[in-house]
């Protein structure tokens, strides 16, 4: 498995965080920045990391802002990508088995390192459950997605 990281300056440093998780973990991952924490846009990064796994270059994404809302919005507007804004580990391991989603967002001004690194892992090792339900309601998202993301 490979992981897209995209972060913006408020975000770095949980990034640098989650990049040394990954790497005890021996999970690889791609960095599609930021590389500072010199004011920037998330927009950016965020839409490299989302385009990275829309394109199966990465199996996931976590991307990373100050409160994590405006860099979900931004990885949501790439086609294919569910991305969810996770602040609590029940939280993560649901998206994963009910939503499907493929992208994490963070909001690293909202959560703790070690929260967040919780967050991580559960996002991580929970698999789409697969239950006929939750296969329907992906599939109505998908649908809603080819209707308007044109």
């Amino acid at each position: 498995m490979t992981i897209a990281l995209g972060c913006d300056h408020g975000g770095y440093g949980l990034k640098l965080e989650i990049i040394k998780y990954l790497e005890v973990k021996g999970i690889a991952y791609k960095d599609y920045g930021c590389s500072g924490m010199e004011s920037c846009d998330y927009p950016e990064f965020g839409r490299a990391a989302a385009e990275a796994v829309a394109a199966g270059e990465c199996e996931k994404g976590i991307v990373i802002c100050t409160t994590g809302i405006g860099i979900s919005i931004t990885a949501n507007k790439v086609r294919g990508i569910r991305c969810a804004l996770c602040a609590d580990t029940v939280s993560a391991r649901l998206t994963r088995e009910h939503n499907d989603a493929n992208v994490l967002a963070l909001g690293a001004g909202i959560v703790g390192v070690n929260l967040a690194l919780g967050i991580v892992e559960e996002f991580l090792r929970t698999e789409f459950s697969e239950e006929e339900k939750h296969s329907r309601r992906v599939n109505a998202i998908a649908a809603v997605e080819e209707k308007f993301m044109r």
